[in-house]
């Protein structure tokens, strides 16, 4: 039964989207929904000053978040857009690993640190504007900004201090898919690749500790979008 429901709807679907056109040179879009930037992160090994070395097997680690994110395109011709990808902040946990021996004690969570990651991309779309379906792909330049570090009282406890991570320059790619419900309103789901390298610094019992972290994350959203 579920799947003759099934069948049936995305038929209607089928039937409907001829009617649903998509996207004209000069249309502004805009979209919302949830954004998810999970890090797929890979770290140097941590030099700590205290032993003016790198620290073999050690690294850093990033949790994901969820936040509103937002985008907004406008359409140059009826095949290409520019598009600006946009969120409220996103906030990440950032930890130590694999600190040996008598240094063992500093693994867990160091800090947390919040960012936003502004991405510029163009994007083109290969099927005729009759088509309710609407894939696409896309590829631009990021720059994610750093800001709001902390340590945690945990970090503090064990005898860290301060946290910084530089702001990043990178490039983007994305592909993602449109659905027209009528002329104006339609659902979107999108996923990017975003290059992000970055430096953490913090201190601990005087010394400066560092870690090169490239973060490259996948970046996921699910929305509606709306076509003016």
């Amino acid at each position: 039964m579920r799947k003759s429901l099934l069948t049936a709807s995305l038929l209607a679907l089928a039937i409907a989207s001829p009617m649903a056109h998509a996207f004209e040179a000069g249309d502004i879009i805009v979209r919302a929904g949830a954004v998810t930037v999970d890090p797929h992160e890979d770290s140097s090994d941590i030099w700590v000053g205290a032993l003016a070395t790198d620290v073999a097997g050690t690294k850093a680690t990033l949790d994901s978040d969820t936040q509103l994110g937002l985008n907004f395109a406008y359409m140059v011709t009826n095949h290409v857009g520019i598009e600006l990808l946009a969120a409220t902040p996103f906030s990440h946990d950032v930890g130590v690993a694999g600190m040996p021996g008598a240094f063992a004690g500093l693994n867990g969570k160091l800090g947390e640190l919040k960012h936003l990651p502004p991405t510029l991309s163009v994007v083109y779309y290969p099927l005729d504007a009759k088509s309710a379906f609407q894939p696409y792909v896309g590829a631009g330049i990021n720059y994610t900004w750093f800001f709001d570090t902390k340590l945690s009282s945990a970090a503090e406890d064990k005898g860290f201090s301060g946290l910084d991570m530089k702001d990043s320059w990178g490039l983007a790619a994305q592909v993602g898919m449109d659905y027209m419900l009528t002329d104006n309103i339609m659902v979107n789901a999108q996923v990017r690749y975003i290059d992000i390298d970055t430096e953490g610094t913090t201190n601990f019992g005087g010394d400066k500790v560092k870690v090169d972290v490239d973060v490259d994350p996948f970046v996921y959203m699910v929305g509606l979008g709306y076509k003016f």
